[in-house]
C-alpha cells in the first residue's frame, strides 16, 4: 500500500490550490483513492493558503495532513509553519527565489527549485506553482508524468483554454529541473 500525505502552502494568488486541485485530478485518473482539501484565509490574494492532498492506493480516513510525508512551500512563513510537521524521511520543496534560508532539519529530503525566476524567465510569470508540481511529481512519483496533458485539461476551465499549453510547459519546466 502506498499513501502520499502533501500538503501545499503558500499566499493567496501563488496557484496553491490549483496545483492540488491538479494532483488530485491526476491521482483520480490514475484510478487511486484521494482527498483534495483547500484551505485559505479570509482574503483570497495576499492572504495564506494551503492545501491538503492524499493520493494513496486504500481509501482515505481523513482528508487532513498534519503531518505531511511532502511539503511544497510557496513562501517563508509557510515553510516556518510546517517544516517541524513533516515526516522524517519526508521530502520538503522549497521555491527558492522567494525563500532565502535552507530547510534546518537533516532527517528530510529537502529541494531548492528557484521556480519564480524560472517562470519570469520563461514567460510565464503566474506558473511558478506548476514548476514545482514538475519537480515534485519527478522527486516523489506520487503521480505519473503520463497523461499530465490530460489531468491539466480537467483543472483548466474551457474559458481558459489557452493556457492548457503554457501550464504544461511550466510542469515540464519543473520536471527537467536539475539543482
Amino acid at each position: 500500500m502506498k499513501t502520499t500525505n502533501l500538503l501545499i502552502a503558500g499566499f493567496g494568488g501563488q496557484g496553491v490550490l490549483f496545483a492540488g486541485k491538479f494532483l488530485a485530478y491526476k491521482g483520480l485518473l490514475e484510478g487511486k483513492q484521494l482527498s483534495w482539501l483547500p484551505s485559505y484565509g479570509p482574503e483570497m490574494r495576499g492572504g495564506t493558503a494551503n492545501c491538503s492532498v492524499i493520493i494513496s492506493d486504500e481509501p482515505v480516513g481523513s482528508p487532513i495532513v498534519s503531518n505531511p510525508d511532502v511539503l511544497m512551500v510557496m513562501n517563508l512563513p509557510s515553510l516556518d509553519k510546517y517544516e517541524d510537521a513533516t515526516v522524517a524521511g519526508g521530502k520538503i520543496f522549497v521555491d527558492s527565489t522567494l525563500i532565502e534560508r535552507k530547510v534546518e532539519r537533516t532527517d528530510v529530503d529537502a529541494y531548492y527549485i528557484p521556480a519564480t525566476r524560472l517562470a519570469k524567465e520563461a514567460g510565464f510569470p503566474t506558473l511558478a506553482n506548476m514548476i514545482m508540481v514538475g519537480k515534485l511529481i519527478k522527486e516523489t512519483g506520487m503521480v505519473s508524468f503520463d497523461g499530465i496533458r490530460e489531468a491539466l485539461s480537467k483543472v483548466v476551465s474551457a474559458k481558459h483554454a489557452d493556457l492548457l499549453e503554457i501550464n504544461l510547459k511550466a510542469i515540464e519546466t519543473g520536471y527537467n529541473y536539475a539543482e
